[in-house]
């Protein structure tokens, strides 16, 4: 009932505006005003208004570099549109502890601000960040390597 009355306020509203008959707008725009703002509406958020040619802002390199980095640790999921590679619990060779990585490669350039890495122990613990750092070392040399390769330097 209530929400009938809004809506039907909203429509009186908009109606009175409108302009039908000799009814006052309020103040005139005045030549150099700024332009209205387009309105949207409850229905716009279900258009479709995304732009179907979106390229993908993921450093193929990185990608590739934290795949072979943390081969050892078993992929959960993946999403190359997003850049985020999700991976389940796993001991690196030589190491007693178990790890679970989340990355996000955020951006196109082969930049270390492209790489995030979020480690985390078993259980939940706290990983020191002199190792974090230590893995992103070795995925951004990674993947530098793998541009070398392609011949792209």
């Amino acid at each position: 009932m209530t929400l009938c009355a809004g809506l039907a306020a909203c429509g009186a509203d908009s109606l009175r505006l409108g302009g039908g008959g000799n009814q006052d707008t309020g103040p005139s725009r005045l030549e150099g005003d700024s332009p209205e703002r387009a309105e949207s509406t409850l229905w716009d958020l279900f258009g479709n208004n995304e732009n179907p040619n979106h390229t993908v802002a993921v450093n193929k390199y990185l990608w590739n570099a934290s795949l072979d980095v943390l081969n050892f640790l078993p992929v959960q999921s993946v999403d190359p549109y997003t850049g985020v590679i999700v991976t389940g619990y796993g001991t690196p060779p030589g190491g007693g502890r178990s790890y679970r990585a989340t990355i996000k490669i955020s951006d196109p350039a082969l930049d270390a601000r492209s790489l995030k890495l979020a480690l985390q122990g078993a259980g939940g613990s706290a990983v020191e960040p002199g190792t974090v750092r230590a893995v992103e070392d070795a995925i951004l040399t990674r993947a530098r390597q793998l541009r070398i390769q392609d011949g792209k330097l």
